[in-house]
């Protein structure tokens, strides 16, 4: 299969790739890191990595004008792609804000197309892209998985298709695999088993999300002021974990009832509200053990712990490891 891009009006593409459609263990890893300068460019940087069926791209990018990314597929790929908007004003087309929360991912299968898409002026995008060959995919989630087989049949048919109905907010831990991968220092064949193991994981989480209590049913059922409420919460949840409010003060800060609270937070962030604010304590808390240097102690009582060992005993039910074992593996 082969995929490329480029920007509408530019001589050069973007990039040009050409991956085997069955998988390949044996193959090479290969990297690239690109920077490009136009007058129409205020900032375009990507770093792409392949290998034997998977593409991986990590953009970053913000113009000065309207553009327009021509992209074109050339055999059968499946894509996970992820979205983050800075700035600027979106195109009306795009969803409220209120819904992704300024992010969003999706899953989908795309047959032989070529696409283009709009670039506003001002708004910087983050943009994190997978493309595996249907063999590739099928190698990392068994095609007779229960998980995606609505999403399979589509496949086997041949027919465009996206495994979620609408494009779904990124959490917090599909934001951290993110991270991991653009992040690993790892090199040769570790770093290609590292990539392999954090994309299956990525999927994993995806997959997740999409397939609470089993379809879609709950998230096309909520309204869209009540999309709106639930970004409200997530907001007050991400400016107040340390000392977060009840699920009952929560909902009535936003004005919406508990069990839709309950309900849409996990269907839309995938974790519930409990489970998105102990990702929040635990995320902060490696940091600044990590980075900051801080005591475990420190970090107990900067994020909202009476006791030392109430954080030793949530960070190694979340992380696997004792806070004190953080800087070994990291």
């Amino acid at each position: 299969m082969r995929i490329k891009s480029k920007i509408e009006g530019f001589d050069e593409w973007l990039f040009i790739e050409d991956l085997p459609d069955a998988y390949s263990p044996g193959s090479q890893l290969s990297e690239k890191h690109i920077s490009i300068k136009r007058k129409s460019v205020k900032k375009l940087f990507y770093y792409q990595l392949s290998a034997g069926g998977l593409f991986l791209l990590h953009s970053n990018m913000q113009f000065n004008e309207p553009v327009r990314i021509l992209a074109e597929v050339e055999g059968e790929t499946i894509t996970s792609q992820f979205i983050f908007y800075e700035g600027g004003t979106l195109p009306a087309k795009l969803p409220k804000k209120g819904v992704y929360g300024n992010n969003r991912h999706n899953i989908r299968y795309i047959p032989s197309s070529k696409r283009n898409y709009e670039v506003v002026p001002d708004v910087e995008y983050n943009y994190f892209l997978m493309v595996l060959s249907k063999e590739y995919y099928f190698h990392l989630i068994d095609r007779h998985a229960l998980i995606h087989s609505a999403f399979v049949s589509a496949i086997l048919e041949g027919k465009y298709t996206s495994l979620a109905a609408q494009d779904l907010a990124v959490t917090m831990e599909m934001k951290r695999v993110i991270n991991d991968i653009c992040e690993c220092k790892k090199t040769g064949e570790l770093k290609k088993f590292y990539t392999e193991s954090k994309v299956l994981e990525l999927l994993m989480l995806q997959l997740e999300q999409m397939q609470v209590n089993g379809d879609d049913t709950e998230r096309t059922l909520i309204k869209t002021d009540d999309l709106d409420k639930l970004y409200q919460a997530k907001v007050l949840l991400d400016k107040d974990y340390v000392n977060p409010p009840t699920i009952r003060k929560l909902s009535r800060l936003i004005s919406l009832n508990e069990f839709k609270l309950k309900q849409g937070f996990k269907a839309y962030y995938g974790t519930t509200v409990y489970g998105y604010i102990t990702r929040l304590r635990m995320e902060t808390a490696k940091k600044m053990i990590l980075y900051e240097h801080k005591s475990v102690g420190e970090a107990a009582h900067a994020i909202g712990f009476k006791h030392q060992a109430h954080l030793t005993s949530a960070f190694k039910k979340y992380y696997g490891i004792l806070p004190s074992e953080v800087k070994l593996t990291a």
